[in-house]
């Protein structure tokens, strides 16, 4: 079985299991109160959204093989209920995306590219991600 046959969702809630166990990994205190998203209207309710905010980065790290903030923002944004107005597309928490990156770093999971900007994942973060997928 490969990351690609195996449910998003499903290894998200596996990887994340994985990450609790690293020491790095860990909200921070203001996380609690922090909106996801200027689309969303309150903060996340799940106790583990960290670490599956976490599980996710380094998924679309191990499929896009690197990747920058600003494409995650767009990835994690959404849209933005402007009342009577019509809706709008609004981008993800930059802040969010870039203190994950930070503690993946000194986790050794991830590191940054010499030729572009972002982000890419290490030996360790791709033997991670494969020994949970089962390939």
């Amino acid at each position: 079985m490969s990351i690609y046959s195996i449910n998003p969702r499903e290894l998200n809630v596996k990887l994340a299991e994985e990450l609790k166990k690293i020491p790095e990994i860990v909200a921070p205190e203001w996380a609690l109160y922090v909106k996801s998203s200027v689309a969303r209207e309150r903060p996340p309710a799940d106790e583990d959204f960290w670490q599956k905010r976490a599980a996710s980065i380094l998924r679309q790290l191990y499929l896009n093989h690197s990747i920058g903030v600003n494409k995650l923002r767009n990835r994690y944004g959404g849209r933005k209920n402007r009342g009577a107005k019509p809706a709008r597309f609004k981008k993800g928490s930059g802040k969010i995306i870039r203190v994950l990156f930070q503690q993946m770093e000194t986790a050794e999971l991830v590191q940054k590219t010499d030729k572009k900007k972002g982000r890419m994942l290490t030996d360790k973060g791709k033997k991670l991600i494969e020994k949970i997928s089962g390939k």
